[in-house]
């Protein structure tokens, strides 16, 4: 069977080569990212430097995981970290800002209008503008040193809340009132209609919100303070600047470098699209 290259014209092929080369040119910095942490420490510093590795090895990654810091806290310490807090933070921050956006989204309670206010002027504060309220209500919980102090900061999320809130709003009311006459508890409506409408948003606020938790080292920089409870985007952190001259540290540097961005960019591809339909019905461009 041949392809009808003659159907598209010769405008569509240019625009089709154009997109292509477009999306090979983008993808380098994936390609070397990937090259770069599997090649030996002989080949790191080769000079022209070479793109693709020659000889890959796992070397670099073994000694990752069996490095340690100052401490003597181990690598996994700081990976079960991570994985325990973005767990439970995607968890947390879907429950309670779904469950805040629905309330907005379809019932009517006294100072609706003002607490709405509030979120969307939430949207316009940057992280940094907050890291001082931030640690005074840390410190004034008695939190500081355990993983709520990691948790609370990101649950209240306001990007979350409105985009829910702008997904819940599209489902029709005759279908929430259907399923109360069925006999359906508000919980009951939530949990079996309103979230599985709403996959998409959840879809879209789990990847927002691991990017997020996964490299925030503000939890582990201003709040935390015993070592052991610290994340693995702190360590790489102190990790990478402590072998900043280091010539024998740069293997180790380019395989947590690539241990940080694979789970986000397996995230992204697994749910690219229920983001795409979330922006479509969210109405954001």
């Amino acid at each position: 069977m041949r392809f009808p290259w003659r159907r598209l014209g010769m405008t569509n092929l240019l625009l089709y080569a154009m997109l292509t080369g477009l999306a090979l040119f983008m993808s380098l910095p994936l390609v070397f990212i990937f090259n770069h942490a599997f090649k030996p420490l002989n080949e790191l510093f080769l000079f022209p430097p070479t793109f693709l590795v020659r000889k890959p090895t796992l070397q670099s990654f073994n000694e990752l995981f069996n490095s340690k810091a100052a401490d003597l806290v181990p690598f996994t310490r700081y990976l079960f970290n991570s994985i325990i807090i973005s767990t439970v933070s995607i968890i947390s921050v879907i429950l309670v800002s779904s469950l805040a956006a629905y309330a907005m989204a379809k019932h009517h309670f006294p100072f609706k209008a003002f607490f709405m206010s509030l979120i969307m002027v939430s949207l316009m504060f940057a992280p940094e503008t907050v890291s001082i309220p931030r640690y005074l209500i840390v410190g004034y919980l008695g939190i500081i040193d355990t993983y709520f102090a990691h948790l609370l900061p990101s649950i209240a999320s306001p990007v979350a809340i409105f985009l829910f809130i702008q997904f819940i709003g599209q489902i029709p009311n005759d279908v929430l009132e259907a399923a109360k006459l069925d006999g359906a508890s508000e919980f009951g409506i939530f949990r079996k209609v309103v979230l599985p409408l709403a996959a998409p948003a959840v879809a879209t606020i789990a990847i927002i919100t691991f990017q997020s938790v996964w490299v925030d080292m503000e939890g582990s920089t201003l709040f935390v303070h015993d070592e052991t409870m610290k994340t693995l985007a702190y360590y790489v952190s102190t990790l990478i600047s402590g072998m900043s001259n280091s010539v024998a540290g740069q293997n180790i540097a380019a395989a947590a470098s690539l241990l940080m961005f694979l789970p986000t960019f397996i995230m992204f591809l697994f749910f690219q699209g229920k983001v795409n339909e979330t922006m479509v019905h969210s109405g954001v461009k």
